[in-house]
C-alpha cells in the first residue's frame, strides 16, 4: 500500500468532549490532548482510496481500533500491505504510528469483489433527537430503544471545511460529484451519541464500518441508530452504537457503522 505521511491535528480543541484539552486528558493519564479518533481514521483511509479509489468508497469495509493517543502536531505514518487476495476479496492492513507512540491504531479493511448485502431501514428508524440531553448511565442507555437521528448537509461547503481538517488532498473528494470521505461517516457516527447523551471526557475505541454506495458532495446525511451492547472493561464502560447513515431525501444506505466508545472512564487518581 501507498505510506502516507500527516502532521495530527487535534480537530476537537472547541468540543465539549473535554478528553480533547489538554488539562483534562493529563489528568487521566495523557500526555496531553487527544486527536479525535474519527481524525486518524481518516487519515488511516488514505492509501486505501489511494489505492483502490471509488470502489472502495461504494463497497468497501474497515475494522479500524484505537490502540494509543495520537496528540497534535505528532508525525504520523500510515503503512500497510495487501496481505490476502482472491477471486472474493482483496484483503489490507494498515497501522498508523508516531515515534512516540509506536503503532497507535490498526485498520484491516476489505474490497469485496460483489455488492454490498443491504440492510433493512425498517430496523433503523428516524427519532428526534432529545430536547434535554441526559446523562450518560448504563442505566438510560438499556432504556434507550432508538436513538434520536442527527442530520446533517455534506455541500460544498462542509465538504471543503473537512476535507482541510483531515489535511486530505485527494482529487475524488473534490469537484462536483465528488465524494464524500469516509472519515465525515464516524463524524457522523459520534453525534449519534454525543447529541443523544451528555458524555465528557469520553474515547471512541474503534467501529467496524461497511459501505453500501457511498454519499457524494451536496447530499444530507441522517444517521440513525440503536444501542446494541454495553460492557465493562478494566473499569471503563463501553457502549456499542449499531448505525446506518442514509441519504438523500427518498433514504438511501451509504454506511453501516458499529461504533464503539468508552462512555464512562476509569477516575484519575487523586
Amino acid at each position: 500500500m501507498p505510506t502516507y505521511h500527516v502532521k495530527a491535528r487535534n480537530t476537537s480543541t472547541s468540543s465539549e468532549n473535554r478528553i480533547h484539552d489538554d488539562q483534562t486528558a493529563r489528568q487521566y493519564g495523557f500526555r496531553g490532548a487527544l486527536v479525535p479518533g474519527v481524525t486518524v481514521y481518516a487519515y488511516l483511509t488514505h492509501p486505501l482510496v489511494e489505492a483502490f479509489g471509488a470502489a472502495w468508497l461504494e463497497r468497501g469495509t474497515a475494522n479500524v481500533r484505537f490502540a494509543k493517543p495520537i496528540h497534535d502536531g505528532e508525525e504520523v505514518t500510515v503503512a500497510g500491505a495487501v496481505t490476502a487476495r482472491d477471486a472474493r476479496s482483496v484483503t489490507a492492513t494498515l497501522t498508523a504510528s508516531t515515534s512516540a507512540g509506536g503503532e497507535c491504531a490498526t485498520l484491516s479493511a476489505t474490497l469485496p469483489a460483489g455488492t454490498p448485502v443491504p440492510v433493512n431501514l425498517v430496523m433503523y428508524p428516524v427519532a428526534p433527537l432529545p430536547a434535554e440531553r441526559p446523562p450518560a448511565t448504563r442505566e438510560h442507555f438499556s432504556k434507550l430503544d432508538v436513538l434520536g437521528t442527527p442530520i446533517n448537509s455534506y455541500d460544498d461547503a462542509r465538504a471543503a471545511e473537512y476535507l482541510d481538517r483531515v489535511s486530505d488532498a485527494l482529487a475524488l473528494y473534490r469537484g462536483v460529484r465528488g465524494w464524500a470521505h469516509p472519515g465525515f461517516f464516524l463524524d457522523q457516527a459520534n453525534k449519534a451519541l454525543s447529541q443523544n447523551v451528555l458524555m465528557s471526557p469520553w474515547i471512541h475505541a474503534g467501529s467496524v464500518v461497511r459501505h453500501l454506495g457511498g454519499a457524494r458532495v451536496g447530499e444530507t446525511l441522517a444517521t440513525r441508530g440503536r444501542v446494541r451492547s454495553l460492557f465493562e472493561k478494566k473499569g471503563r464502560q463501553f457502549v456499542e452504537a449499531d448505525l446506518v447513515i442514509v441519504a438523500g431525501d427518498r433514504p438511501r444506505p451509504v454506511a453501516h457503522i458499529v461504533h464503539t466508545a468508552i462512555y464512562q472512564l476509569t477516575p484519575p487518581a487523586r
